[in-house]
């Protein structure tokens, strides 16, 4: 690769990852061109050799957050083989938390902001989410298939339950290191599977 094109590569990258910061911190409408070109430390107008709009900088941050903690979950479920179907999904609970909290700007960025934004820019990114979805939903299905957990659970709100709960430990969890995020997603597959009953 040409060394121009690699140093291309590299500003557009840091472009990237200083708008996901700035996106997870203060929100897209808060967020300007020149504060990004600032914590990418270019100059502002450098950034529209890379990208047309801020709206085009966000669609590549939302994507690759998704794109990034959709690959950690799946590769960490079919890395593990035959395992019981707790078990996958208990996998599915830790890389998507370690994805979340330790791994990656763009992930956060995407969960805390996709709320916010206006319908016109969340379209173009519900097909993957959807897919995410089902991915889980399918998750759900076979374990209760298996007879591993209760039969009547409708599936959907299972699903919706969870990633939430996932998700939402972004505005409470302390990052100290990466046992404390295995910790949590122990912590979390158990209150699912056994609930908060007496043994």
């Amino acid at each position: 690769m040409a060394p121009v094109q690699m140093k291309s590569e590299r500003s557009r990258d840091q472009i990237l990852q200083s708008a996901a910061q700035l996106f997870r911190r203060q929100g897209f409408s808060a967020t300007t061109l020149r504060q990004i070109a600032a914590r990418a430390k270019i100059k502002a107008g450098s950034i529209y050799y890379h990208f047309d709009s801020k709206e085009e900088i966000l669609d590549e941050v939302l994507d690759r957050g998704l794109r990034h903690v959709f690959e950690t979950v799946k590769n960490a479920v079919e890395q593990a083989g035959k395992v019981s179907h707790r078990r996958r999904i208990g996998l599915a609970i830790e890389a998507h938390l370690v994805a979340l909290l330790e791994t990656s700007d763009f992930t956060s960025a995407n969960i805390r902001i996709y709320g916010q934004l206006p319908e016109h820019l969340k379209k173009p990114h519900r097909p993957l989410r959807r897919a995410y979805a089902e991915y889980w939903d399918q998750l759900f299905i076979n374990a209760r298939r298996a007879g591993e957990i209760r039969a009547d659970m409708e599936v959907v709100p299972l699903r919706m339950f969870v990633i939430g709960a996932l998700n939402w430990t972004i505005e409470w969890f302390r990052l100290e290191n990466r046992d404390a995020v295995l910790e949590l997603a122990r912590r979390t597959e158990t209150l699912i599977f056994e609930g908060v009953n007496k043994p």
